[in-house]
């Protein structure tokens, strides 16, 4: 068999600049694992703008950053600017791992869609941007050399609500941060939120859970961490003040890498209430810092999460009720933790780059 020759790998790197979420964390956690493997490859990382300097030296000299379109729409930049750099970069192959590819692109390109929320609750989204989302998604889709998600559930909501064949769809889940140690048994009884504010996410529901749970443990504190994109609109801190907690919750719109991981830290329990994801990589994150989530029970939660979390229903007494007993209850808590150390194995960056290493490599070969 011919020896594979040197590729040069496009990433769209847009979600990776500025205060990166979900989305930037799973394309940094692939970058970061592929700087750690012997690949041939050259890795070209196309943004608006630099990342802060923190990401480019964990990320270090193996990967080449390429500026192009700055200042312009995130829709422009993404169809208009970062094809036409691509194609003067000779790229070969394409890894769009945000949802949608530019439509003009000249080379192969493999795909990941987190999830289809946009389609399965359009009512949860803003019409233009709804309608921008299932545009942009559908022709990705159907352009894409390989289509790849986080999660069986997510695949089965591809064919469901696109119509990909299950043949052309590949999993690549987020994977685990290293595990590190837990806030001691005794410190403060605080619960984190970590995600970006969405309506899906039960933010009024968990504020009433966790004010449910302040009835049995006075002292304890919730920290949320996440921009707010609800729509309709939530104000969190004002559903706080209408059930009477409003001093003991905190709400940050964004906080430094350094900052949440102290936040992990510090935290005795996680709750993260979600009626739609696609994998929902924050959990995790908290697992590996030994920190036992309430989650909502869905089916991606029992997919993933399942004897690792506390799953319970939209319901604020059950979730309070899920809260305190992983703040107090020591032999349950030390069950969920231990189920969590478990499932760390389950899900790598390393196993996550390879994937959609081979995905790429493939689809520049069959281009040839």
């Amino acid at each position: 068999m011919a020896e594979l020759r040197t590729l040069r790998i496009g990433v769209d790197g847009r979600e990776l600049t500025g205060q990166a979420t979900g989305v930037g964390r799973y394309i940094r956690g692939v970058l970061r694992a592929w700087t750690e493997m012997p690949i041939r490859h050259r890795v070209l990382v196309f943004v608006p703008e630099l990342p802060q300097s923190e990401l480019m030296a964990e990320l270090g000299s193996s990967i080449e950053w390429i500026t192009t379109g700055a200042g312009a729409r995130p829709i422009t930049w993404e169809q208009w600017h970062l094809p036409k750099a691509a194609a003067a970069a000779g790229v070969d192959v394409f890894f769009a791992g945000a949802y949608t590819a530019p439509l003009r692109l000249h080379c192969p390109f493999v795909l990941v869609v987190h999830d289809v929320s946009y389609f399965a609750h359009p009512e949860w989204f803003a019409p233009r941007e709804r309608w921008r989302r299932q545009v942009l998604t559908r022709y990705s889709v159907r352009r894409a050399a390989r289509v790849l998600t986080v999660s069986a559930f997510s695949a089965s909501e591809l064919q469901r609500y696109l119509g990909v064949p299950a043949d052309r769809i590949a999993l690549a889940p987020g994977g685990a941060p290293a595990a590190q140690p837990s806030a001691p048994a005794g410190s403060e009884p605080v619960v984190l939120y970590v995600g970006s504010l969405f309506n899906r996410r039960l933010i009024p529901e968990l504020l009433g859970g966790f004010a449910e749970a302040t009835r049995t443990i006075p002292t304890a504190r919730l920290v949320m961490v996440g921009d707010n994109r609800t729509y309709p609109r939530i104000d969190p801190l004002q559903v706080a003040q209408s059930l009477g907690v409003t001093g003991r919750v905190a709400w940050h719109t964004w906080v430094s890498d350094v900052e949440l991981d102290r936040l992990y830290t510090s935290a005795r329990v996680f709750a993260f209430l979600s009626t739609y994801e696609g994998f929902a990589l924050t959990p995790l994150e908290a697992i590996a810092r030994g920190v036992p989530p309430v989650l909502l029970d869905t089916p991606v939660a029992r997919e993933i999460y399942d004897g690792a979390a506390l799953l319970v229903p939209p319901d604020p007494p059950a979730i309070g009720k899920a809260i305190c007993t992983l703040l107090s209850d020591g032999p349950v808590r030390d069950a969920v933790v231990a189920r969590g150390a478990e499932l760390l194995s389950r899900y790598t960056w390393t196993a996550t780059a390879v994937t959609i290493l081979d995905e790429l490599e493939r689809a520049a070969g069959r281009h040839r």
